[in-house]
C-alpha cells in the first residue's frame, strides 16, 4: 500500500513544486534578507515593497534560468540539502558531546581559546566542508552543464581543488605553528 504522504509528495514533483517553486521561494527570502540588512535602498522600515519586489523579481529570473535552458536541478539541490543538514547535525552533535565536558560557558571559553587570527581557521574549515558537499552533491553539474569549465573536464577541476585545499591545510599549519618558540611549551 502507497503512502499517502508518498503520493501528496510524487504529485508536488508533478507540478515542479520542488524544480521551481520552493527554491524560487528560497532565494526570495535570501535576496529579501540580504536586501534588508544591507540597506542599499535607505532604511529597511521605509523600503519593505522596493525591496520584496527587488527580491521576488531577482529569485524569479534565477530560477527561470533553468527552466528556460532545461537544465534539471531537483535531485542535486536535494542531495545539496541533504548532505548540508547532516554536516549540521553532526556539528550539533558533536558541540553537544564537547559541552557535557566543559564548563557551561562554552561560546565564551571558544571565544578565549580561538579567538583573534585563530577564527580563520573555523572560517576555512567552513568553505572546505562547503565546497566538498558542493561537489558531492552534484551542484558542479548545474554551475557547469557541459561538464566542466569551459571545456575543462570535471575530475581534472576536482583534482585541482583537492591539491589546492591540501595546500592550504598545509599552509595553514606552518602558519599557525610558526609563532610558537623552541623551547617553550
Amino acid at each position: 500500500m502507497v503512502s499517502p504522504f508518498e503520493v501528496v509528495i510524487l504529485r508536488l514533483k508533478d507540478l515542479g513544486f520542488f524544480t521551481f517553486l520552493l527554491p524560487f521561494i528560497l532565494v526570495a527570502a535570501i535576496l529579501y534578507g540580504l536586501l534588508r540588512k544591507s540597506q542599499i535602498f535607505g532604511p529597511p522600515e521605509k523600503n519593505v515593497a522596493v525591496n520584496a519586489v527587488i527580491a521576488l523579481v531577482a529569485s524569479f529570473m534565477v530560477w527561470a534560468a533553468p527552466v528556460i535552458a532545461g537544465i534539471n536541478i531537483e535531485q542535486e539541490l536535494s542531495r545539496f540539502f541533504v548532505q548540508s543538514m547532516s554536516a549540521t547535525l553532526a556539528l550539533m552533535v558533536a558541540i553537544l558531546m564537547v559541552g557535557m565536558f566543559l564548563p557551561p560557558d562554552l561560546p565564551k571559553l571558544f571565544g578565549e581559546k580561538f579567538g583573534g587570527k585563530n577564527s580563520g581557521i573555523f572560517i576555512a574549515g567552513a568553505i572546505v566542508v562547503g565546497i566538498a558537499i558542493l561537489v558531492t552533491s552534484g551542484m558542479t553539474t548545474v554551475f557547469f552543464p557541459a561538464g566542466g569549465l569551459v571545456g575543462i573536464p570535471e575530475d581534472l577541476l576536482m583534482m585541482v581543488g583537492v591539491l589546492a585545499m591540501l595546500l592550504i591545510g598545509i599552509v595553514l599549519i606552518v602558519w599557525l605553528g610558526g609563532g610558537r618558540k623552541e623551547g617553550a611549551k
